[in-house]
């Protein structure tokens, strides 16, 4: 079971060991994390001893700082901090050294009872230089090498038998300057294989410039790493042999491509990563669809008491959805939760249930938590991710890959479509395997789901029309999303993403339940965006413009192609294609994500690393 921890990070973790210069390789893999969220980065090399250099802000104060200082080395380990114990500063950043400064870490995760440790060490006579657990930890193993005349291998497995928390740990000792030790425990770590080379980092993005092949690290495993050799152990110290995988993405996915910011980049993208999503499962021409993988889990689906989605933020609002379309197509119960509150409430869950883990980064430390109880006591699991070889990938019994590439942007956009697309994918394969769907309704909705990137092509095409509704409205103080049915959803993913992007205050609530307590809000100045493509509910909200008119609100609406009803009301108006409302969702949340894009844009804000926010949760 991994650990309950009680602060949140996202930090990024880069080393390099080889016959490179390896502060370059590592001071470029700290910028290709930048998107993580962070306040302070700082690196570590051996050189004529140990030498650590930190710095608060970004990677670039960092990099101004060492220019002009000596830095070759071939062994260096790098590090972006999200604070936890202790407030951004240079003293508190990463790297860390033991007193005797013959040892460096790099730590991602929470040890919980540093506290505990921390009074038993000063009462050894260690004296502490920041607030931070992590220097803690490298205390307590040079407290434990020292005591016991041991390697620094031996001293960290015998502290991480201590150690309560989660982790990935980054060791380098100045007496042996050719040795990297890392160790993991709920947080990600990936190895990348060269020649005579090897790369760590929190995530593959650093190393696919350099190579294509990796290992994925478990929980309680040891790595003990060199230039040209690579040892990996279990908690028994144990020898494992290393499982290497081929990473599918490309160095173009990671840059900016001409676009000015990554967010808009990868809204541009969503034709082809909705594409991808699809491509090899569906083909419309044939009637058919394939999951792979989960088409063995089909049988258990269909059998299923109830279908339980958790998720978080974003991927949350795709459940939402998925549990319109599942209980529509396959009349089986759905329930979505919050992954923070499932794992804590003691739900009933057991056998007969499925769980269905979506996450775009594959390592949200609440789901994980979720599913592993939920496995324990017998439901099936199911993960729906992003990204290749993450840790709910690996602990499902089955899943699907989203196939979206790399998102670098923090608020997520083309990773949220993908999982739309595939979650229908899902209801349909379901539907059919049960008998709850016809044949021309079966083949319909294959055709819509087809026709989807085409359609998402011309929405995009309205960009420089939605950059001038955004500039009328950049100055509002206050946003409310409204939509029904599947639109719903939609509506709370758009006040997520203006809330994520621009920091104005945004809700998302059912176009029905606005006369429940929104209203009250309804004023000239607040702009309401409506959801409202033509679907069952189209008529109710139309009601529901009328009652925000009569009270003056500004109406934005997005609204079906050849609509004659709504623009004569709405005070801007957004014509999106004609689509099936049970996929719909996936080209009405275009140009919301563009509007909340360019809000942000023209308010002066960061779009692609928003403050206070990183792009995955891998601790509480």
């Amino acid at each position: 079971m991994l650990v309950q921890n009680k602060f949140e990070s996202m930090c990024g973790i880069v080393a390099y060991i080889g016959s490179r210069e390896a502060y370059p390789v590592v001071l470029k893999g700290l910028k290709r994390l930048e998107y993580r969220g962070y306040d302070s980065a700082g690196i570590a090399i051996i050189n004529k001893g140990l030498k650590a250099y930190k710095k608060q802000g970004k990677v670039a104060n960092l990099e101004d700082e060492l220019v002009g200082k000596e830095m070759h080395s071939h062994i260096c380990i790098g590090h972006t901090r999200w604070a936890t114990h202790g407030e951004p500063s240079d003293r508190n950043a990463h790297p860390h050294l033991s007193g005797d400064s013959k040892l460096a870490i790099v730590h991602n995760g929470i040890i919980e009872n540093y506290a505990q440790l921390k009074h038993e060490l000063k009462n050894q006579g260690h004296i502490f230089k920041s607030d931070t657990d992590t220097e803690v930890l490298v205390h307590f193993i040079e407290e434990i090498r020292n005591s016991n005349f041991c390697s620094v291998e031996e001293a960290l497995r015998i502290a991480l038998k201590r150690v309560v928390g989660a982790y990935v740990i980054l060791l380098i000792d100045q007496d042996n300057p050719d040795t990297i030790i890392a160790a993991r425990k709920g947080s990600p770590l990936v190895i990348g294989i060269g020649k005579g080379e090897h790369f760590l980092a929190s995530d593959a993005s650093p190393i696919i410039e350099y190579t294509k092949e990796v290992v994925y690290v478990n929980d309680y495993e040891l790595v003990i790493l060199r230039a040209d050799e690579l040892i990996l152990k279990n908690s028994s110290n144990e020898i494992q042999t290393p499982y290497i995988q081929k990473l599918d993405m490309e160095l173009a996915t990671i840059e900016k491509g001409g676009f000015d910011h990554f967010m808009l980049k990868e809204v541009f993208e969503q034709p082809q990563t909705i594409f991808d999503s699809l491509r090899g499962r569906l083909d419309a021409s044939k009637g058919t669809l394939n999951m792979g993988g989960l088409s063995e889990y089909a049988g258990v689906l269909k059998d299923a008491k109830r279908i339980i989605i958790v998720a978080c933020g974003t991927s949350w609002h795709a459940g939402l959805v998925a549990e319109y379309m599942i209980e529509e197509l396959c009349r089986i119960p759905v329930e979505v939760e919050y992954a923070s509150e499932f794992r804590y409430r003691n739900p009933v869950v057991g056998p007969g249930d499925v769980i269905i883990a979506v996450s775009q980064s594959g390592e949200t430390a609440d789901t994980l938590v979720a599913i592993e109880s939920a496995k324990e006591k017998g439901a099936i699991i199911l993960g729906i991710c992003n990204v290749v070889g993450s840790s709910i990938a690996r602990l499902s019994h089955a899943g699907a890959y989203t196939h979206a590439g790399p998102e670098i942007g923090v608020a997520s956009t083309k990773a949220f479509t993908a999982q739309l697309a595939v979650l229908c994918l899902v209801g349909l394969m379901v539907a059919k395997e049960k008998g709850t769907i016809t044949a021309q309704r079966f083949q319909h909705l294959l055709d819509e789901l087809d026709a989807i990137p085409d359609k998402v092509t011309s929405i995009l095409a309205l960009n420089e029309h939605i950059k001038i509704i955004a500039r009328k409205y950049k100055d509002a103080r206050d946003f409310l999303f409204l939509g029904r049915g599947y639109n719903f959803p939609i509506a709370l993913e758009g006040a997520l993403k203006l809330k994520e992007i621009s920091y104005i205050h945004a809700e998302g609530y059912p176009a029905a339940e606005m006369k429940h307590g929104p209203i009250a809000l309804v004023d000239e100045n607040l702009p309401v965006v409506f959801v409202a493509t033509k679907d069952t509910y189209y008529e109710k909200v139309v009601s529901n413009i009328q009652e925000i008119k009569a009270r003056k609100g500004k109406i934005i609406a997005v609204v079906t192609e050849g609509d004659q009803v709504i623009p004569g009301m709405a005070d801007d108006v957004i014509f999106i294609p004609e689509a099936d409302e049970l996929v719909a969702p996936i080209i009405s949340v275009i140009p919301l994500q563009l509007l909340s894009y360019h809000i942000g844009v023209l308010k002066g804000c960061d779009v692609d690393k928003p403050r206070n926010l990183a792009k995955s949760v891998t601790v509480e």
